[in-house]
Protein backbone atom coordinates (compact mmCIF):
# COMPACT_ATOMS: atom_id res chain seq x y z
CA UNK A 1 0.00 0.00 0.00
CA UNK A 2 0.99 3.62 -0.80
CA UNK A 3 2.49 5.62 2.23
CA UNK A 4 1.59 9.06 3.05
CA UNK A 5 3.45 10.94 4.93
CA UNK A 6 2.50 14.68 6.17
CA UNK A 7 5.06 17.24 8.12
CA UNK A 8 5.06 21.28 8.30
CA UNK A 9 2.46 21.60 10.52
CA UNK A 10 2.76 23.85 13.58
CA UNK A 11 1.24 26.65 15.43
CA UNK A 12 0.90 30.08 13.79
CA UNK A 13 -1.12 33.00 14.80
CA UNK A 14 -4.55 34.39 12.96
CA UNK A 15 -3.36 35.85 9.61
CA UNK A 16 -0.53 33.84 9.56
CA UNK A 17 0.84 31.43 6.84
CA UNK A 18 2.02 27.79 6.71
CA UNK A 19 2.70 25.09 3.75
CA UNK A 20 1.41 21.57 4.57
CA UNK A 21 4.21 18.62 2.82
CA UNK A 22 2.99 14.96 1.49
CA UNK A 23 5.36 12.79 0.42
CA UNK A 24 3.73 9.58 -1.36
CA UNK A 25 5.56 6.53 -1.86
CA UNK A 26 5.23 5.43 -5.74
CA UNK A 27 3.96 7.32 -8.55
CA UNK A 28 0.06 8.26 -6.85
CA UNK A 29 0.24 11.65 -7.40
CA UNK A 30 0.07 11.98 -11.26
CA UNK A 31 -1.94 8.46 -11.48
CA UNK A 32 -5.14 9.38 -8.86
CA UNK A 33 -7.00 12.01 -7.20
CA UNK A 34 -5.41 13.27 -4.47
CA UNK A 35 -6.44 16.20 -1.66
CA UNK A 36 -6.05 17.35 1.93
CA UNK A 37 -8.91 17.24 4.59
CA UNK A 38 -8.93 17.98 8.10
CA UNK A 39 -10.43 16.83 11.04
CA UNK A 40 -10.95 19.28 13.98
CA UNK A 41 -11.95 17.72 17.88
CA UNK A 42 -15.91 16.82 17.19
CA UNK A 43 -15.94 17.31 13.98
CA UNK A 44 -16.25 14.75 10.79
CA UNK A 45 -13.24 14.73 8.63
CA UNK A 46 -13.67 16.90 5.71
CA UNK A 47 -11.81 17.40 2.57
CA UNK A 48 -10.47 21.02 1.75
CA UNK A 49 -8.76 20.82 -1.20
CA UNK A 50 -8.48 18.70 -4.31
CA UNK A 51 -7.46 17.42 -7.69
CA UNK A 52 -7.82 15.07 -10.08
CA UNK A 53 -5.41 12.51 -11.76
CA UNK A 54 -4.96 15.56 -14.91
CA UNK A 55 -4.92 18.50 -12.56
CA UNK A 56 -8.00 19.42 -12.02
CA UNK A 57 -8.54 21.25 -8.36
CA UNK A 58 -10.99 21.79 -6.22
CA UNK A 59 -11.47 23.95 -3.02
CA UNK A 60 -14.07 23.91 -0.01
CA UNK A 61 -15.75 27.53 0.27
CA UNK A 62 -14.54 27.26 3.54
CA UNK A 63 -10.96 27.74 2.20
CA UNK A 64 -11.16 29.08 -1.17
CA UNK A 65 -8.85 31.86 -1.80
CA UNK A 66 -6.75 31.25 1.06
CA UNK A 67 -5.53 27.59 0.87
CA UNK A 68 -3.96 26.97 -2.70
CA UNK A 69 -2.88 23.04 -3.35
CA UNK A 70 -0.01 21.68 -5.77
CA UNK A 71 2.11 18.65 -6.02
CA UNK A 72 5.44 17.89 -7.58
CA UNK A 73 5.05 14.48 -9.55
CA UNK A 74 9.28 14.62 -9.73
CA UNK A 75 9.56 14.81 -6.01
CA UNK A 76 6.30 12.75 -4.90
CA UNK A 77 5.12 15.24 -3.12
CA UNK A 78 2.06 17.34 -2.92
CA UNK A 79 1.47 20.36 -0.76
CA UNK A 80 -1.01 22.82 0.71
CA UNK A 81 -0.32 26.62 1.25
CA UNK A 82 -2.47 28.07 3.85
CA UNK A 83 -2.70 31.73 3.96
CA UNK A 84 -4.87 33.77 5.88
CA UNK A 85 -5.02 31.52 8.47
CA UNK A 86 -8.42 31.62 10.49
CA UNK A 87 -8.40 29.83 14.51
CA UNK A 88 -11.28 27.76 13.02
CA UNK A 89 -8.52 26.45 10.05
CA UNK A 90 -7.32 24.73 13.84
CA UNK A 91 -7.07 20.97 13.06
CA UNK A 92 -5.25 17.57 11.81
CA UNK A 93 -4.76 17.62 8.28
CA UNK A 94 -4.19 14.48 6.53
CA UNK A 95 -2.90 13.94 3.25
CA UNK A 96 -5.66 11.80 1.21
CA UNK A 97 -6.10 10.11 -1.76
CA UNK A 98 -9.60 10.06 -2.98
CA UNK A 99 -11.86 8.25 -5.58
CA UNK A 100 -13.62 10.30 -7.82
CA UNK A 101 -15.78 9.39 -10.97
CA UNK A 102 -15.95 12.84 -13.21
CA UNK A 103 -13.10 14.48 -15.17
CA UNK A 104 -14.09 18.06 -13.91
CA UNK A 105 -15.62 17.66 -10.49
CA UNK A 106 -17.91 20.57 -9.43
CA UNK A 107 -16.75 20.36 -5.82
CA UNK A 108 -15.24 18.38 -3.26
CA UNK A 109 -18.36 16.62 -2.76
CA UNK A 110 -17.90 15.15 -5.83
CA UNK A 111 -15.32 13.44 -4.63
CA UNK A 112 -14.73 10.68 -1.83
CA UNK A 113 -11.94 10.16 0.42
CA UNK A 114 -9.93 6.20 0.19
CA UNK A 115 -7.60 6.27 2.85
CA UNK A 116 -5.45 9.13 4.57
CA UNK A 117 -1.86 9.57 6.27
CA UNK A 118 -1.58 10.23 9.67
CA UNK A 119 -1.66 13.75 10.02
CA UNK A 120 -0.41 16.83 10.48
CA UNK A 121 -1.59 19.25 13.76
CA UNK A 122 -2.45 22.75 12.43
CA UNK A 123 -3.20 25.20 15.32
CA UNK A 124 -3.98 29.00 14.99
CA UNK A 125 -4.35 31.26 17.81
CA UNK A 126 -6.63 34.05 17.76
Amino acid sequence: QVQLVESGGGLVQAGGSLRLSCSASGSILSTHAMGWSRQAPGNRRELVAAFTSGGHTNYADSVKGRFTISRDSAKNTMYLQMNSLKPEDTAVYYCTKLLVRMLTPRTVSDYAMDYWGKGTLVTVSS
